[in-house]
Order: C-alpha cells, then sequence, then structure tokens
C-alpha cells in the first residue's frame, strides 16, 4: 500500500467552512456577547435557549411557566415558530440550570448566543412584510364586506358612499403595503429596465385608479377590492419565498449559535468568565460535564465523551482524550476538560460552516438563469399586451375607454411573471435546507443541479467508504530498530496508514529513528537516510516488495529484506446504505484506491460494487474520471485525500467527509459533515426531487398564461377575477416547492 498524502485525522474535524449568522424577530432586544462583557453583566443578560421539540400552545404554556418558576427569571416567552425561549434574568442565573429545569419537565433545550441572533436585515424584512400582509388583509376583508352591499343591489347614493368608504380605506392601505412593490419598480426604472414589479406596481395603480374614476363619476362598478386582495396575495406570496429562503439559512444560524455567548478562562491558575468573542487562540479554557465547547480547541488534560449530534447528526457519543481536536458547539458529557483554542468567533467552525451556506444561496443555476431571462423578456410583453389590450378595445367599443382600461388593467394583473421568478429560488433553497439537516453541506450553489444530472459514483477506499483508521496487525514481528525506523518515516506523512503506524509505535513506547533527508513521493510512499543506508515505506513495487492480498505499507531498510506491515480498517457507516441506494436508482457504481488488489476485491464484493480499480495513482484516479467523462457519463466522485482531489475537481459533482484533507475539501462541492454515508444516496435523490419540482414549478407557469392570458384578452376576467388568478399561482408554486420538506 502506497504510503500517499490522504485523508489526515480531523485536524479540524469540524474544520468545515461555514457561517455567516442571521437572526430571529424575538431577540431585536437581546445583547451581544460582547456587549455584555463591555457592560461587565455576564450573567444578568438574557438568556436565548433553543426548544427543538416544542411544537403546539402547549408547549408555550409549559415552558413559559416553568421558566417563570426559577429563581432570577423576570420574564420568558417561547417563539414557537423558531422554537425559542427569550428568558430575561437578573442576578445570578446559569442557562444550564434552566436547560435543567425544563429537561425534567420533558423539554428538550440547548443555550444559544444572542450575539449570533441579533435582529438582521432578513428578519426586518420577513416582520415588514408580515406587517403589511396584516394591514393589506384586514382592509381587504373590510372592503370586501362593503362590495358585497353593492352587489347584493345598492344604488345611487348608498352605492356612491360604499364606494367611498372603500376608497378611504384602500388608497392609504394601497399605499403603505405596496411599498416593497413600488420601491423596486421605481429602482428598476431609474436602472432603465423593467423588472417583475414594474408590471405589479402598475396593475396595483391602474386598479385603485380606475376605481377612483369610477367612484368620481358615480360609476356602478369599482374595484378597490381588486387592488387590495392584489397586493395581499401578492405579499403572501413574497413572504412565502422569503421562507422557503430562509429554511437553508436558518438550520446554520442555529449551529453557528450554538457557540455559547461564555467561556471558562484560565489565567494565572484561576478561573475567570468571558464573553466568547474575547477568546483568542492561545487560550486556555475549562468545560464542565455538561457544557457546549465555546470554541475550537486541543485537549489539553481530561478524559471525556462529547455529543456531537446537532453538528453531524451523530447519535452516539465520541471518546474524548488529550490531543484530539473538538468543535465549538460539542457538548461536553462526562468528565471535565481543559482545552487550549485554536480558532474562536468568526474563525471557528460554526461560522464557517454558515459562509459556505451563503455562498451556495447566492451561486446561479441553468435554471436560475432561464427563470431570470424568461423574466427579463415577460416583463415587457406584459406591458405591451396591456397596450394592445387597451387600444383593441378602445377600438371595438368605439370609444369606450372606462372598459378597455378595465381589461388592459385585467391582463397587467393577470400576467405579472411573479410565480415564474419563484419557480426556481423556492426549490433550491428548501432542497438545500433538507440536505442540510441530513448532514449534507451544500458548499455551490450548482451543486444540487449537477447531482440530479449524475448517473456514475466514484468511490476512494480509505477514509472514504472506510474509516480511514487501520491499525497496523504485525508491529511485533518487527525488531526495536526497525520499528524506530518506521516510525520516522511514518511521522513525516499524512497518509492514514502512516499516522496509524506512528501512532500504534508510540502505544507502544518505540522511539522514532533520527533520519535525514526525509521527503514524501506522492503515490509511493516517504524515503530517508538512516546511518548512511536509504530507508522507504511505501508501495510493495516501489522498495522491491511482493505484494499481498491485504492493506499493508512495507518498509526497507538498505539492503535488507523488505517487511511488509499488515492493517485492518473498519467500514464507514452508513457505507452499505450508500451504495445499495446508489445502485437501486440504477446509478453505476466504481471502487478505486491505491490500495493493493486483494483487499479492493474484498471491499468491492462485500459491498457488491461491480467496478473496481486497485493500485491507482492520483493521476489515474482523475483519468479514470476524465475517461468515463468522455464517455458520455455523469460522475459523482466521493473521496477524502490529496490523492483524490484532482479527481474531485474533475467529476461532474464532487462529495468529501468532514474529516477530508483540506484540499480535498476545497475541491469538493458537497461536504458530508458526520460520519455516515447513507445520506450521499439520498441526496441523489432529493437533488431529482427537486429538479422535478423545478421544472413543474416553471410548467404550473406556462399552463397558468396559456390559460389566463386569452381570458384576460377577450374581456373575460376582471381586475378583481386577475388579481385572485395570479395571486394563486404564485402561491402554488411556492407551496409545491415546499413539498420537498
Amino acid at each position: 500500500m502506497t504510503v500517499s498524502p490522504a485523508s489526515p485525522a480531523p485536524r479540524n474535524a469540524y474544520e468545515e467552512e461555514h457561517v455567516s449568522a442571521s437572526a430571529c424577530p424575538a431577540c431585536i432586544a437581546a445583547p451581544s456577547a460582547e456587549q455584555l462583557a463591555k457592560s461587565g453583566d455576564i450573567k444578568g443578560a438574557r438568556i436565548m435557549l433553543s426548544l427543538p421539540t416544542a411544537h403546539c400552545a402547549v408547549c408555550i404554556t409549559d415552558v413559559e411557566r416553568e421558566l417563570m418558576k426559577q429563581p432570577g427569571v423576570k420574564s420568558a416567552r417561547v417563539n414557537l415558530t423558531l422554537k425559542r425561549a427569550s428568558v430575561d434574568a437578573e442576578g445570578d442565573v446559569e442557562p444550564a440550570s434552566l436547560i435543567g429545569a425544563l429537561d425534567r419537565i420533558g423539554y428538550e433545550a440547548h443555550e444559544l448566543d444572542p450575539g449570533m441572533l441579533s435582529a438582521t436585515e432578513a428578519d426586518r424584512r420577513g416582520r415588514d412584510l408580515l406587517m403589511r400582509i396584516g394591514v393589506s388583509g384586514f382592509a381587504m376583508m373590510n372592503i370586501m364586506m362593503l362590495s358585497i352591499a353593492v352587489w347584493s343591489g345598492a344604488q345611487d347614493s348608498t352605492r356612491d358612499l360604499f364606494h367611498w368608504i372603500s376608497a378611504a380605506i384602500a388608497i392609504p392601505t394601497t399605499v403603505f403595503a405596496a411599498q416593497p412593490f413600488f420601491a423596486n419598480a421605481l429602482a428598476a426604472l431609474r436602472g432603465r429596465r423593467l423588472g417583475m414589479d414594474v408590471p405589479i406596481s402598475l396593475a396595483i395603480m391602474l386598479a385603485l385608479g380606475i376605481s377612483l374614476f369610477e367612484t368620481v363619476h358615480s360609476g356602478a362598478h369599482a374595484y378597490f377590492e381588486a387592488a387590495t386582495m392584489l397586493t395581499f396575495f401578492l405579499l403572501v406570496g413574497r413572504y412565502l419565498d422569503y421562507r422557503t429562503r430562509a429554511v437553508a439559512r436558518s438550520a446554520a444560524e442555529e449551529l453557528a449559535a450554538l457557540e455559547v455567548p461564555r467561556a471558562t478562562v484560565l489565567r494565572d491558575g484561576a478561573e475567570v468568565a468571558v464573553a466568547v468573542g474575547e477568546l483568542a487562540p492561545g487560550d486556555l479554557i475549562r468545560v464542565r460535564p455538561g457544557g457546549r465547547i465555546p470554541a475550537d480547541g486541543e485537549v489539553l488534560e481530561g478524559h471525556s465523551e462529547s455529543d456531537r449530534s446537532l453538528l453531524t447528526g451523530e447519535s452516539l457519543p465520541v471518546q474524548v482524550a488529550p490531543g484530539m481536536v473538538m468543535s465549538a458547539g460539542e457538548v461536553n458529557l462526562t468528565g471535565p476538560l481543559t482545552l487550549r483554542v485554536t480558532a474562536a468567533g468568526r474563525d471557528s467552525s460554526l461560522h464557517r460552516m454558515a459562509d459556505l451556506v451563503a455562498a451556495a444561496e447566492s451561486a446561479r443555476t441553468k435554471y436560475t438563469s432561464l427563470a431570470e431571462r424568461a423574466a427579463r423578456l415577460y416583463a415587457p410583453i406584459v406591458h405591451v399586451l396591456s397596450f394592445v389590450a387597451f387600444c383593441s378595445w378602445a377600438w371595438v367599443t368605439g370609444g369606450d375607454f372606462r372598459l378597455a382600461v378595465n381589461i388592459a388593467a385585467a391582463v397587467l394583473i393577470i400576467t405579472c411573471p411573479c410565480a415564474l421568478g419563484l419557480a426556481v429560488p423556492a426549490v433550491v433553497t428548501a432542497a438545500s435546507g433538507k440536505l442540510f439537516r441530513k448532514g449534507l453541506l451544500i458548499k455551490d450553489g450548482t451543486a444540487l443541479e449537477r447531482m440530479a444530472e449524475i448517473d456514475t459514483v466514484v468511490f476512494d477506499k480509505t477514509g472514504t467508504l472506510t474509516m480511514g483508521a487501520p491499525h497496523p496487525q504485525n508491529l511485533d514481528d518487527l525488531d526495536p530498530e526497525a520499528l524506530s525506523v518506521a516510525m520516522a518515516l511514518a511521522e513525516g506523512s499524512s497518509h492514514p496508514l502512516a499516522r496509524a503506524l506512528h501512532e500504534a509505535a508510540a502505544g507502544q513506547g518505540a522511539q522514532a529513528a533520527q533520519l535525514e533527508d526525509l521527503r514524501e513521493v506522492p503515490g509511493y510512499g516517504i524515503e530517508g537516510r538512516w546511518q548512511g543506508e536509504t530507508v522507504r515505506l511505501g508501495r510493495a513495487n516501489w522498495i522491491g516488495a511482493e505484494e499481498g492480498a491485504s492493506t499493508a505499507t512495507h518498509l526497507r531498510i538498505g539492503a535488507r529484506p523488505p517487511v511488509a506491515i499488515t492493517f485492518a480498517d473498519s467500514l464507514r457507516p452508513g457505507a452499505e446504505e450508500a451504495v445499495a441506494g446508489l445502485r437501486a436508482q440504477g446509478k453505476q457504481v466504481w471502487l478505486v484506491s491505491g490500495d493493493v488488489e486483494g483487499a479492493v476485491a474484498e471491499l468491492a464484493g462485500r459491498l457488491d460494487i461491480g467496478h473496481m480499480r486497485a493500485g491507482v495513482l492520483p493521476q489515474e484516479k482523475a483519468q479514470l474520471v476524465a475517461d468515463l467523462t468522455a464517455q458520455g457519463r455523469r460522475v459523482l466522485m466521493v473521496g477524502d485525500g490529496l490523492n483524490d482531489t484532482a479527481a474531485l475537481a474533475a467529476a461532474h459533482v464532487s462529495v468529501s467527509p468532514a474529516s477530508a484533507l483540506d484540499a480535498a475539501r476545497t475541491a469538493s462541492d458537497i461536504v458530508l459533515l458526520g460520519r455516515d454515508l447513507a445520506p450521499v444516496a439520498e441526496a441523489a435523490t432529493i437533488a431529482v426531487q427537486a429538479r422535478r419540482r423545478i421544472k413543474e414549478n416553471f410548467g404550473i407557469s406556462i399552463v397558468y398564461n396559456v390559460i389566463a392570458v386569452p381570458l384576460a384578452l377577450v374581456g373575460l376576467a376582471t381586475p378583481l377575477m386577475a388579481a385572485l388568478a395570479m395571486s394563486a399561482s404564485s402561491i402554488t408554486v411556492s407551496l409545491n416547492s415546499l413539498r420537498l420538506r
């Protein structure tokens, strides 16, 4: 087996890159951790708790009542939508005591960082839309009641009075509630372009203008209800779009907020409570049992277990010992730990994860481009159709401008391209959020689209289908001198076999030999000079040994006979399910490894993989992917090492585990946050479902326009009917997208 650089141990096993945090409406008044530190008030502050199991009004009552019983709690409010509790406390109130109290009545709770959940522009936009929806909905219902009286036969002055009352309600309501559309339309016109909000704004103003004209001239019909109803349903569609976009962000923000606001720092032997924003690399922090890790760090003292379930979805605790690296957000379960901070605040793994989500959301897919191009073409067509309808009906009716304007307004309203604009982003954000909750982080916004197209999957072996934590089987057969040389050579490589060899030798009390001219030969192994002799550790054919049937690396010291050091490795959780799931979807599955033929064949047979290559070099992996691509196949590459990087970059789409080497994760499109490989097969299924939803949304938009536009052009749709039809199409598209959840 080659000792080439591959997956190093999760130097930051969490080193998953992500997060720009957003916020929750409930937390607008919550001070950040940094602000609390400056004021010196660490404990007497608002405490935010996540309540993942809260689901109904009874939960709200139970949680608030229990929190209010706790000493020092002044107030407690639960936001069921966000599944969070906001607690105003005074005095020495510890979040752990509140969490324990809720746990005793059956509610799971976790402390969140108020600084990470402070109000942002996105949250203000969501609250603003809800407020405008409420205002327009209330006005719409009142105007509809007045309209019913008119439709029931109110005549002359009574009818005019009802129309004037409707105008008094509708005009200020619409001016206020439709501000988002008016502002966007004005910005578009200033930029000399026609966005989707231009026809929307024009339609709303036309409906108001026609209605006011009819009211002034004692006309039989006014359409104030159409203007408010159009505004109301457009705002509902806009809010649904906002919420679906927030789905992917919210999971990332919740993770970011798991970075606790306070940490216990060791200074001159004393424990000092500080805001997490004050932590810096090199600080020593103490984490008691039950506490959450406040920053990325290396364990210096203590043995414990760590709960990573909220980060990776893994339910089993992980053993923790000195030398291990832990991520912000993990929960220390059983013993006190002392860590040296390696990254804190915005440099922590939690924050980097959210940054990746934000980048993925802003990426453009071919469907996004198609929707935007269609919308850009659609906007001028809408205005042309409306103008043609006005001119045609004015000519046909011999100058009946009232009817012509009504029909033109109906055409303008019914053809607003809102559904088309919602078709893609609503689906992409819903799918991204679903994958994130399954433990897959999409780094590239086009990855979902490309994942739906794959027909071939290429797996690396060591560190991907296996855990990449092999254990040497025959070190006792080496003499002390050979063991010390092997240990020194292994120390110079990041390959899983080299790391395992070094750790096992150190565990036996071996001392590394003093080597000179140590260098690694990628794809082959590592060599150096010891007491004037060339020593090598690596691939069998590189050092002149015979390959065996099991995973091994080979040691050669000068002219002595080579020695094989054999290894055993365990299968990665979910590997069997992932391969079986992909095969069930009709995908062709390959196993490609630099390992020996026997070991690769044994694993391929165990997982029922029909195509395999053994003993391949890094460039040969990339060439295989290129050859499959040349055959017209769309390849998903799943790998974790430096020797997989070229293949990951060459594939149609690529996935790396969280424990992968930095270079591999950088080259990949999707990162698997947990150890379980099963979500890879689920990702392929969800990607296909997302593509189907996008096509369905385009179909809904097309069918709607094919039916609705002719009806409006021939005068069979009033502005009110047009408002209902257009709003219904937008809401249908949003709800169809949400089916992915």
